[in-house]
């Protein structure tokens, strides 16, 4: 099972930009199929985006389509989410979860991965 740790997560002002990473070891992170979920206190885990393992296909959240952009560098067991124009709805704990085997149809549900990050903090003042 593949281990993630996310970093990249900061205060920053609406309008900004920041680029989420999400690092994987201890397994073969290039089978993966990798999400990024974000989670405010109180609330479930929202899906945010989805990357297949070869990168070839891309999902997102109606709510940053245009905004956020997912890829990945399977070189550096690495998953990167961009998010440009970020808004005070943004603000949340992203995580990044991944699994050897993501059914299309189900890439939002959060119980089709089998490993999770710890969460790294998106705080998006107004």
């Amino acid at each position: 099972q593949v281990q993630l740790v996310e970093s990249g997560g900061d205060l920053v002002q609406a309008g900004d930009s920041l680029m989420l990473s999400c690092v994987g070891s201890g397994g073969a992170f290039s089978t993966y199929g990798m999400g990024w979920f974000r989670q405010v206190p109180g609330k479930d885990q929202e899906f945010v985006s989805y990357i297949s393992w070869s990168g070839a296909n891309t999902y997102y959240a109606d709510s940053v389509k245009g905004r956020f952009t997912i890829s990945r560098d399977n070189a550096k067991n690495t998953v990167y989410l961009q998010m440009n124009n970020l808004n005070p709805e943004d603000t949340a704990v992203y995580y990044c979860a991944g699994s050897p085997e993501v059914s299309i149809s189900y890439v939002r549900s959060p119980r089709q991965y089998e490993s999770w990050g710890q969460g790294t903090r998106v705080t998006v003042s107004s």
